[in-house]
C-alpha cells in the first residue's frame, strides 16, 4: 500500500482570515506613509492598494507571518511581499526619534529620569568568521545587542543601532555618547548592574547613571540594596528574529509603530 502524501487542501492551498492585534489608526498611519512614498517616487500602480499592503506588512512585523503564506493568500509573489516589507520598514525607521531629540522631549515635558537597559536579539546561528562577531559569550548564542531608553512609565523613547552580539552594553553606550547627552539634557538614568562604571562624571557631582549594587565576597548586600536591585531589574524589548543587515531599521520601525499604538 502506497502512502498518500498529496496535500488535502489541493494544489492551490487554503486561504483563511485572522485578526491582527493592532488598531486601525496604526494601519491607517502606515498606509498614509506608503501612499506618500508612492506619490513621491511617481509609482502609479501596485498589485494591491496601500491599505492592503499596510495590513500585509503589519502581519509580518507583528505576528511573524511568512511572506510566502501572505503572498499566496493575496495573489502576489513572495518576493513582492518581501519588497513591500523592506520598503515599509525603511519608511518607518526614517521616522524613529534621534537620541538628542528624545531626551529634549523628556525635558520639555518635565521628566527628570529615564530607564536604561540592553537586550540581545537572537539571530539564526551561522558559521564562518564573518559571523563570529555576533556570538555573545555572555548569553552563549548568536545575536545583536540593542540599547533602549524608556520613560518612567516604561514607554520606549529611543533605541540604538544594532551592534554585534560580542559587544558589551558599556561599549555601545560610550559609542553613542549616552552619558554626555544625558548630562547635557539635565537627565538621569536608572540602569541595572550591567552598567556599573558607565558614569564617568565627577565623584562630587550628582550621578548621571544610577545603577544597583554588587555584592562582594566579604561584603553582602543589605536589605535596602537588595530591594533597590529588584526595582531596577527590568526588560524593555522582546526577542526579534531578523537578519543582521536589517536589524537596526527593523528595530527603529517597530519603535515608531509601538509609539503610534500606545499614543492613539
Amino acid at each position: 500500500m502506497k502512502n498518500n502524501i498529496s496535500p488535502v487542501e489541493g494544489p492551490d492551498g487554503l486561504v483563511y482570515t485572522a485578526c491582527l492585534p493592532l488598531s486601525s489608526a496604526t494601519l491607517n498611519y502606515l498606509a498614509t506613509l506608503i501612499r506618500g512614498h508612492l506619490k513621491k517616487i511617481g509609482s502609479r500602480w501596485r498589485a494591491l492598494p496601500a491599505g492592503k499592503i499596510a495590513g500585509i506588512v503589519l502581519a509580518v512585523l507583528r505576528c511573524d507571518q511568512r511572506p510566502g503564506d501572505l503572498a499566496g493568500g493575496n495573489g502576489v509573489h513572495r518576493t513582492t511581499v518581501t519588497r513591500w516589507v523592506r520598503e515599509a520598514v525603511s519608511l518607518l525607521a526614517a521616522r524613529a526619534p534621534r537620541l538628542d531629540r528624545a531626551l529634549k522631549k523628556i525635558t520639555r515635558t518635565g521628566g527628570g529620569v529615564v530607564l536604561l537597559d540592553g537586550t540581545l536579539i537572537r539571530t539564526r546561528q551561522r558559521t564562518g568568521t564573518a559571523n563570529r562577531k555576533n556570538y555573545s559569550g555572555k548569553h552563549k548564542c548568536h545575536g545583536l545587542l540593542v540599547i533602549a531608553l524608556t520613560d518612567d512609565r516604561g514607554r520606549l523613547l529611543w533605541v540604538s543601532a544594532a551592534r554585534p552580539g560580542r559587544s558589551s552594553e558599556m561599549t555601545v553606550c560610550r559609542h553613542d555618547q549616552l552619558t554626555a547627552k544625558l548630562r547635557a539634557a539635565g537627565l538621569g538614568a536608572f540602569a541595572d548592574l550591567g552598567f556599573v562604571g558607565l558614569d564617568d562624571s565627577d565623584p562630587d557631582a550628582d550621578p548621571t547613571v544610577i545603577t544597583g549594587y554588587k555584592a562582594a565576597r566579604n561584603r553582602p548586600l543589605t536589605r535596602g540594596q537588595k530591594l533597590s536591585n529588584k526595582a531596577l531589574a527590568w526588560r524593555v524589548l522582546g526577542k526579534v528574529r531578523t537578519g543582521p543587515k536589517w536589524a537596526t531599521a527593523l528595530i527603529r520601525a517597530l519603535l515608531v509603530l509601538t509609539n503610534r499604538e500606545v499614543s492613539r
